[in-house]
């Protein structure tokens, strides 16, 4: 299954949703099983040094198949991907809010929320996989 237009709009209203919710303005962005950008949305008030880092946490998610809270995890110093974080021209994200989206058990595409705290990133991502 790809994941289509219709499918990240869905995703991401969900998404916005639960920011709304909780009072945080985020950015949300969905990219697709290559890691490309389908949609992207920043709410008023949202800011914008957090829109590549939405788009950036939905790549990370995508491209190593995990939660980027999950990531950091592993990427502290000793830890077996100490460093990646420079990788693939930066794009990485380390912290809380890209989320893999599993269809049948494969990955499909993900989901990256920025703008609050960790937590709330991640939980606002969380809400957008569940309309997926």
């Amino acid at each position: 299954m790809a994941m289509t237009l219709t499918d990240a709009r869905r995703i991401i209203a969900a998404a916005e949703k639960a920011a709304e919710q909780i009072g945080q303005p985020m950015n949300i962005a969905v990219v697709d099983e290559g890691g490309n950008l389908v949609a992207h949305v920043r709410m008023d008030g949202a800011l914008i040094g957090a829109i590549d880092i939405s788009i950036n946490k939905a790549y990370t998610s995508r491209a190593f198949e995990i939660a980027t809270k999950d990531l950091a995890a592993y990427t502290q110093p000793g830890g077996p991907f100490f460093g990646i974080h420079a990788s693939n021209s930066g794009r990485i994200v380390i912290f809380a809010g890209g989320i893999p989206i599993r269809s049948d058990g494969k990955v499909v595409g993900a989901i990256g929320a920025s703008g609050g705290s960790g937590e709330q990133d991640h939980a606002v991502a969380e809400a957008g996989i569940g309309a997926f």
